[in-house]
């Protein structure tokens, strides 16, 4: 059996899928399997896959679901995925021809596993610039959440996880006629559980979509309100830190007001700074409304 996974949720992407395929037959270690999770795509992105898998150059799996937006692809990832590694590659990016052996390595000289979760790496430019801040070298391990709000580190980071440890957490939730709950708060909540090791090796050279999720956030935002509470209502839970907490109590309310259902609050574990909250999510619903009517 391989020992990574390689999984890329998609939607329409096939003319982007070729860059990520041509990395992937570019590896200098093969020591991986490919999962597509086609999310209800119209265009031709099976049969461009089927004729990759004809190739046999590597080992392509795919999985055609409806339509339900990015996290329901991870959600049957995690269902399908069986080695002991994975990793989210999205369609609009790709790997570095060394990044499966960097991983594989990496993992494997590592000893005391039982309490790892996986490996936080680095997202990079075509250029090779590092997105946001390097990892300090002098930390080994910790939390993906501990990176950014004690050690001010900043960007996007690559986490690659172990998959039975994914398996115990629960699913994201998938909310009728929405397509959107943060991808993040899963490594929240597995963080208070187990370590990350810190790698400052490169797994992924990004590319940024005019019309992805990263540049219509707003739009989501209001689309997908009970994901965006779902979400905040993670963070006030595991997030002991109250600048941060009453900043997502503040979209707590302001995702309350878009889905119509006050009672939501309810569910805050943290009830003093969710009312104090209110004034402020009102005023940020206000904003939101104001700025995609402006669009």
């Amino acid at each position: 059996m391989k020992t990574v996974t390689i999984f890329t949720p998609t939607y329409n992407r096939a003319h982007l899928l070729t860059r990520l395929y041509n990395s992937l037959l570019n590896q200098t270690n093969q020591d991986f399997v490919w999962l597509i999770i086609d999310d209800g795509s119209t265009d031709n992105t099976k049969s461009l896959v089927e004729d990759w898998q004809s190739e046999k150059r590597i080992e392509i799996l795919y999985h055609f679901k409806q339509n339900g937006g990015m996290h329901t692809g991870h959600n049957k990832a995690y269902e399908l995925i069986n080695t002991e590694l994975n990793v989210c590659i999205d369609s609009d990016d790709y790997m570095p021809n060394d990044a499966i052996a960097k991983i594989v390595t990496f993992w494997n000289t590592t000893v005391d596993k039982d309490k790892i979760a996986g490996i936080v790496g680095l997202d990079a430019t075509e250029n090779g610039d590092v997105i946001g801040t390097k990892i300090p070298e002098y930390l080994k391990k910790g939390s993906l959440s501990d990176l950014y709000r004690k050690h001010h580190v900043t960007g996007d980071k690559k986490v690659v996880l172990r998959t039975d440890i994914v398996k115990k957490y629960p699913a994201y939730p998938e909310y009728e006629n929405e397509k959107l709950v943060p991808l993040g708060i899963l490594y929240l909540i597995i963080g208070k559980d187990y370590d990350f090791l810190y790698s400052n090796n490169i797994y992924c050279i990004v590319e940024y979509q005019e019309n992805g999720s990263s540049n219509t956030i707003l739009k989501q935002y209001r689309q997908s309100p009970k994901g965006f509470a779902y979400s905040r209502l993670i963070r006030l839970k595991y997030i002991d830190d109250w600048k941060i907490n009453l900043k997502d109590a503040m979209h707590l309310v302001s995702s309350t007001m878009f889905m119509k259902d006050w009672k939501f609050l309810l569910k805050s574990e943290k009830k003093i700074i969710t009312l104090l909250s209110i004034p402020f999510g009102i005023a940020l619903n206000l904003y939101i409304k104001t700025r995609l009517k402006d669009n």
